[in-house]
């Protein structure tokens, strides 16, 4: 048989935990207490009650026998007038007295306040009988529970006449003393509890300021773009107490953000200098890379015969200085982008620049099956043209480069603002049902210098692998995003840019 399990309550901060904490131990210090001076206020009544029954003695019950054998249990009789009752001279109210005789009681009587002459007896059950004979002769106090008469402190002791008389004194003020104390005690530590836990709740709180400062801090650093560029990181946490645990976590908590930061200061340098030595390293390059392709291009137009060796040489030395001045565009716009060099704010109808990049790559790829889905509607984003259109171009020369001939290329472009996520958002796709991206390459197949196939690139002279890299900077530098979804037979490059 199964059923469901009770989910306890969980006090997840660390400041429910220890105020439930406090009070629980409070609780359980109140409740000691309570059960305590309950346990030591009920020994000690009690114990006068049995003081109180040694010093009676038995003279009530025993005067209960002047009636003879014969009286009945309800019957008692005077020596002076033949009324029946017994001595209570010096008998408090509630006294109890009562005569037995083999384990049967003959009489039974009771002090009652303002008794008078025929006002003693009282009746008892079998039941009642049976708890009096079951009483040992110890002279010892013993609580028994009479139907008539609910509990009562007795002691018994054997009679001249081989009988036992039984004395009693009531236990109700014993009891209503201790249920008074229990109230009392109660409420006041329901009170006392009220009141510890709103004051612990308080306490804790203040002296958990520093770890909430802390929480406060780790969450501004939390949600700072740490990946790259230059991170300001919030201030410390002042004010903190290095010998309490709490200001302890709080200092060595400022001391790893100081070396965070030392790092990351470190890194932003690093960087800086890397991006300046890429555009000085692109900007000095282009000039020469460019006289040597003139060069190599004017000794192709020589109009005297050239060997063919040196024919070949020429054509190699004309086609890299062309491979490496786009590697060198390539890096410089890079770098640029980096940078955060704006680019230019123009309506760019991304429907035109699609058909042109796709009209491009169906001329460079004629081998390829290429086909457009565009809107009926023209799709307008802002931004830089000239960019977007290398973005596009780069995607599409991808697909063509890494798939087989006879790959189907599919451009799609489509407005969606149909969802929260999308609203306002051009959605540009790339697929093609070629052999997908290899898995140990689509981790970081949006980083610099990425190949999915070495061997081929290298033999065929492609690029440096900076085409993704290429277009995922120009898009997110237009608040877009780019996502890749692949696997054998089916690839996907999606691009999402924000609508005008």
């Amino acid at each position: 048989m199964t059923g469901r399990r009770r989910v306890l309550p969980r006090f997840r901060t660390l400041r429910a935990r220890l105020t439930a904490g406090l009070v629980v131990l409070l609780a359980v210090s109140c409740a000691a207490v309570g059960v305590a001076a309950v346990v030591g206020v009920d020994g000690f009544l009690t114990g006068r009650l049995d003081e109180q029954l040694r010093e009676a003695g038995v003279r009530f019950p025993a005067s209960l026998e002047h009636g003879g054998a014969s009286a009945r249990a309800d019957r008692v009789v005077d020596d002076h007038d033949g009324d029946e009752h017994g001595d209570t001279r010096r008998q408090p109210a509630g006294t109890f007295g009562a005569r037995l005789v083999g384990g049967d009681v003959t009489q039974a009587a009771v002090v009652r306040s303002g008794s008078g002459p025929g006002d003693l007896s009282v009746a008892l059950t079998a039941r009642d009988e049976r708890t009096l004979a079951a009483v040992p002769t110890d002279g010892r106090g013993h609580t028994v529970e009479l139907s008539t008469l609910d509990h009562y402190r007795v002691t018994a002791a054997a009679g001249e006449d081989g009988d036992v008389l039984v004395v009693g004194l009531p236990l109700e003020p014993v009891e209503a003393t201790v249920h008074r104390l229990l109230l009392v005690a109660g409420l006041v530590f329901g009170a006392a509890l009220a009141l510890t836990g709103v004051a612990g709740a308080l306490w804790v709180r203040w002296s958990l300021r520093p770890l909430d400062r802390v929480a406060a801090t780790a969450t501004r650093v939390s949600e700072l773009p740490l990946a790259g560029g230059e991170v300001v990181l919030p201030p410390r946490t002042p004010g903190t107490d290095t010998h309490s645990e709490v200001g302890r976590v709080a200092t060595a908590f400022d001391r790893m953000l100081g070396h965070v930061e030392d790092a990351l200061t470190k890194r932003h340098a690093s960087e800086e200098r890397l991006r300046r030595f890429a555009a000085d390293a692109s900007h000095e390059l282009r000039t020469p890379v460019a006289s040597v392709r003139g060069h190599a291009e004017l000794a192709l137009l020589h109009p005297d015969p050239v060997p063919e060796k040196v024919t070949r040489a020429l054509e190699r030395i004309a086609a890299e200085s062309a491979r490496m001045g786009e590697m060198v565009d390539e890096m410089l716009l890079l770098a640029q982008l980096d940078a955060g060099r704006g680019l230019e704010r123009t309506p760019v109808d991304l429907t035109r620049l699609v058909l042109d990049s796709a009209t491009d790559a169906r001329a460079a790829g004629p081998g390829h099956r290429w086909t457009m889905e565009l809107p009926e509607e023209p799709v307008t984003v802002t931004g830089d043209g000239h960019r977007l259109h290398q973005a596009v171009a780069n995607l599409l020369a991808n697909a063509r480069v890494h798939t087989p001939v006879g790959t189907e290329v599919t451009v799609s472009l489509e407005a969606v603002g149909g969802t929260a996520a999308d609203a306002g958002t051009a959605v540009l796709a790339v697929h093609d049902n070629g052999p997908g991206v290899p898995e140990d390459v689509m981790p970081g197949v949006f980083e610099r210098f990425t190949r999915a196939d070495r061997r081929r690139t290298d033999a065929t002279g492609g690029g440096a692998g900076l085409g993704l890299s290429i277009v995922t900077a120009v898009v997110e530098a237009h608040g877009g995003g780019v996502t890749l979804e692949s696997r054998p037979g089916s690839t996907t490059f999606t691009v999402r840019l924000p609508v005008s």
